[in-house]
């Protein structure tokens, strides 16, 4: 009996493993342990409550890691269908909460906010929509990825919600680029971009002058543009975030000042220290080493996306593997530059570590849908 039992129960972690990619696995426990390091330090009121978004986080990816890939992407449209039809209820009936109309009220506890849902619907969508075209690609498909994306895009800036635009737009702009989008029309962007950045580095304070208007741009967008050529100019405004998460960053040093010793953290200098800013903790309490071993675990993640996109057995698999580990260098990438301030502070968290449950949940979908597509590669 005894025997058996075992057998049954050796069976049993078998089955509920069998989902699971353990590189992968082990990559996000160690970005989760960051996470609820830093947050006990930065915001232990909250701590209790981001241990359930974890592992509300956790259960949701396993469950998406379950789900077959084919099946996964004959759903997309009805995931998109949906994403939009929420995001056209957030601009009518949306809750308003510091300037934003981002959120939609459910009864009286449960609150969602749309455009997450695009973050993982849009990458969904076009690696479908491709799919289903993979042997007529031309540009008339380009140009249908393109409308397909743009729709949700604007959406979402209307609200406004910058950093959350950016996210969607790259995920579905990494899903047209890895579906073979010509050089020919890359290049001539690029280097449209690279005219921009460089006027403005030029011409960028006479721009910056108060009576200046910037079409479709908001004022604090402007703003926040603005003092990341000089943070000084705004000190106690726009640019009291930078100022303050560099010198969090530069004070921590080689080791750090060490955990919950951080003045900045704790003399309250560092805004939103356990959200967009937990880097700026994490620098200033663990030093360059705790920096190194983050990036070292975030490095680890992206290569794994890559082995899992290279090795999936079809188009929209790989193309969604591929767009949704750039998701997550997306992530990285802006965090770190808008709290280094190399970048303009756009409001988006550091992967896996910032506090928030949608966030969370969603990268952990991310996960999921790539443990999902080495499942079935190696089950083919």
């Amino acid at each position: 009996m005894k025997h058996r039992h075992r057998l049954r129960t050796t069976q049993l972690f078998s089955a509920v493993l069998r989902p699971l990619d353990m590189p992968l696995l082990l990559i996000v426990a160690g970005l989760l342990l960051y996470a609820v390091i830093l947050i006990e330090s930065a915001a232990p009121n909250l701590f209790t409550r981001q241990i359930g978004n974890i592992c509300l986080s956790l259960f949701g990816m396993w469950i998406i890691a379950a789900v077959p890939t084919r099946r996964l992407l004959s759903l997309a449209p009805l995931f998109y269908i949906i994403g939009v039809a929420l995001l056209i209820a957030v601009h009518q009936f949306g809750t308003i909460s510091k300037g934003a109309q981002r959120w939609l009220e459910i009864g009286t506890i449960v609150r969602i906010q749309p455009s997450e849902i695009m973050k993982i619907a849009m990458p969904l969508t076009l690696a479908w929509f491709f799919q289903k075209r993979e042997h007529s690609i031309s540009w008339l498909e380009f140009l249908g990825a393109v409308i397909l994306l743009a729709g949700p895009a604007y959406l979402i800036v209307k609200q406004p919600d910058l950093g959350t635009a950016i996210l969607v737009c790259s995920s579905g702009l990494f899903v047209i680029f890895f579906a073979g989008l010509p050089w020919k029309i890359i290049v001539p962007i690029a280097l449209l971009g690279v005219a921009a950045i460089a006027a403005f580095s030029v011409k960028g304070e006479e721009w910056c002058e108060p009576d200046k208007v910037w079409p479709v741009v908001h004022d604090y967008q402007k703003a926040r543009i603005c003092t990341l050529r000089d943070p000084h100019i705004d000190p106690r405004g726009k640019g009291f975030h930078t100022i303050q998460s560099t010198i969090a960053i530069g004070s921590g040093g080689f080791v750090g000042t060490g955990w919950k010793q951080g003045p900045q953290t704790h003399l309250a200098f560092l805004p939103e220290r356990h959200t967009d800013f937990v880097f700026a903790v994490l620098a200033e309490e663990f030093g360059f080493i705790g920096v190194l071993i983050m990036l070292g675990l975030y490095v680890a993640l992206l290569a794994r996306g890559f082995i899992i996109a290279i090795g999936a057995s079809s188009l929209g698999a790989k193309l969604l593997a591929g767009s949704m580990t750039m998701v997550f260098f997306t992530y990285l990438f802006v965090n770190v530059g808008m709290v280094s301030g190399i970048l303009p502070v756009v409001g988006v968290p550091l992967p896996f570590i910032s506090y928030g449950g949608t966030a969370v949940v969603t990268l952990c979908l991310g996960v999921g849908i790539l443990m999902g597509i080495r499942r079935n590669t190696q089950e083919r």
